[in-house]
């Protein structure tokens, strides 16, 4: 046998799963390849469903991409000065421009912009030498777990529902995943209970539980860490002596005013010592989501707070094997946390720009909670972050049961029928975990909005449908 023979392979790449793109997208591009018009709303990819791409930074990295526009004397005609001249400080801060390797943490001029917008937002000072740029935040967590996991006794809490980066990178990395249960019933609230149980079986297992995943706001859950909330994790970090990972990639994505988005290192340092020296923290950030969607540009950085420097050191030089983050989306990370500002001759178009796409978010967060509210059968908290709804499916007793005999998860027989009827692609609860005897489906947000009446009317034909196909009045699968 050779080495990429199937029965030879790394273990862990076969228990591997991702349902993000697994066998609902796989379908869904099945389909599509046979002429059937297919909304993906299957991942947080905000540019494929139509958001466009704010003008400012797209220029800015446009003259970086192609310097010689810079000496062209017409530039000035077609590109503002301000975006000229952010053009050029970025290129003076690479040593060949985009093409050539940067540090292996990512400039260093780009990560003193994040360091000076991560004080702007917590009112903290943030080291420059402690935040690492990296190809969107799915390669830092990635950076982070395998640091951590050292064999498969070794535990990472996760919220249930969670983000499957979280269920693959642990299995890939061949550690053990540790699930808390988030609160349905409470809009996806955190109950401290849930924690010390998880953490008590697992010590029970044998599982040393050695760091803690938030995702804040919520994936795929759309909830909103509160103040007290966040000051109770990092207790209870403390406490257990866990590493803290914080992904706030969904930090610009709020859609309520009742609890804005508070990062978690603001309230641990907010909390003072012994706290504020003693939980090891790491956040995590992208351009791939909030206003800016730009996915496709795998930009993102960690930034690590009380973090030994032997341990920065090993990072880095694990971090080191792979060179360098990709140097465009370190340009677009760098216009992300230092964009256009108040008397910048491109602040109004960008401003315009932001806020058009936020609000009309807003709009279509309450258009699809509302829209999945008024099905049979159907229950959705409303979604008051992040990209996505994660409404619960009530299925009847014969649904479940044909789902048996086609050989189905429950939740995947239904998104599957969803698709074909409607060419709509989600994806199934059961690829991000749920109770059981739950059901869920996970979709985005991000359909146009003029397009989303038309999406939740389609939606809500095929599922009153559905469930008067499979009605037996015995009852449903409930929480």
């Amino acid at each position: 046998m050779s080495g990429l023979d199937y029965e030879t392979l790394n273990e862990n790449v076969k228990k591997v799963a991702y349902a993000v793109r697994g066998e609902l997208y796989l379908r869904a591009s099945e389909l599509q390849k046979e002429g059937k018009k297919i909304i993906f709303t299957n991942v947080g990819n905000p540019h494929a469903l139509g958001q466009k791409p704010l003008t400012f930074p797209r220029q800015v990295v446009a003259l970086c991409q192609a310097p010689f526009l810079l000496d062209d004397p017409n530039v000035g005609l077609v590109f503002p000065a301000d975006a000229i001249a952010r053009a050029k400080h970025y290129l003076s801060l690479t040593s060949g421009g985009l093409g050539a390797y940067s540090d292996s943490r990512g400039l260093p001029g780009v990560r003193k912009e994040v360091a000076d917008f991560i004080e702007r937002r917590d009112g903290y000072p943030s080291d420059p030498e402690l935040i690492f740029l990296t190809d969107g935040a799915s390669k830092g967590v990635m950076q982070i777990l395998n640091s951590i996991i050292r064999n498969e006794n070794d535990g990472i809490l996760v919220p249930v529902p969670q983000y499957p980066l979280y269920s693959a990178a642990i299995s890939l990395f061949g550690g053990s995943l540790v699930p808390y249960y988030l609160e349905e019933t409470a809009n996806w609230g955190l109950d401290i209970n849930n924690l010390r149980e998880a953490v008590t079986q697992a010590r029970y297992k044998g599982i040393t539980v050695r760091a803690m995943v938030i995702i804040n706001p919520g994936n795929p859950t759309g909830q909103c860490l509160s103040a007290a909330n966040l000051k109770e994790l990092l207790q209870f970090c403390f406490r257990e002596k866990l590493v803290l990972l914080a992904d706030e990639v969904y930090q610009q994505n709020i859609y309520q005013d009742e609890r804005p988005f508070i990062s978690a290192r603001k309230i641990l340092f907010d909390m003072g010592p012994p706290m504020s020296k003693g939980v090891q923290l790491v956040s995590f950030h992208t351009v791939s989501k909030g206003y800016w969607g730009e996915c496709g540009q795998r930009g993102g950085y960690f930034e690590m707070t009380n973090i030994p420097p032997q341990t920065v050191d090993e990072i880095y030089k694990v971090a080191s094997i792979s060179l360098s983050p990709n140097v465009p989306g370190q340009i677009f990370l760098g216009l992300m946390v230092n964009p256009p500002k108040p008397g910048d001759i491109s602040y109004l178009k960008f401003a315009t720009e932001s806020k058009a796409v936020l609000e009309s978010l807003r709009r279509r967060a309450h258009i699809m909670t509302d829209g999945f509210n008024s099905c049979k059968n159907v229950v959705c908290n409303f979604t008051e972050g992040a990209m996505y709804s994660f409404p619960q499916i009530l299925l009847p007793r014969k649904a479940i049961e044909a789902a048996k005999k086609a050989g189905k998860v429950p939740d995947v027989f239904y998104c599957l029928k969803l698709l074909e009827a409607t060419g709509i692609s989600t994806v199934p609860g059961s690829g991000f975990g749920q109770k059981e005897g739950v059901f869920h489906l996970r979709t985005t947000i991000l359909p146009a909005e003029e397009d989303m009446p038309a999406i939740m009317a389609s939606f809500k034909k095929f599922n009153d449908a559905f469930m008067e196909q499979y009605e037996d009045h015995g009852g449903y699968s409930r929480m």
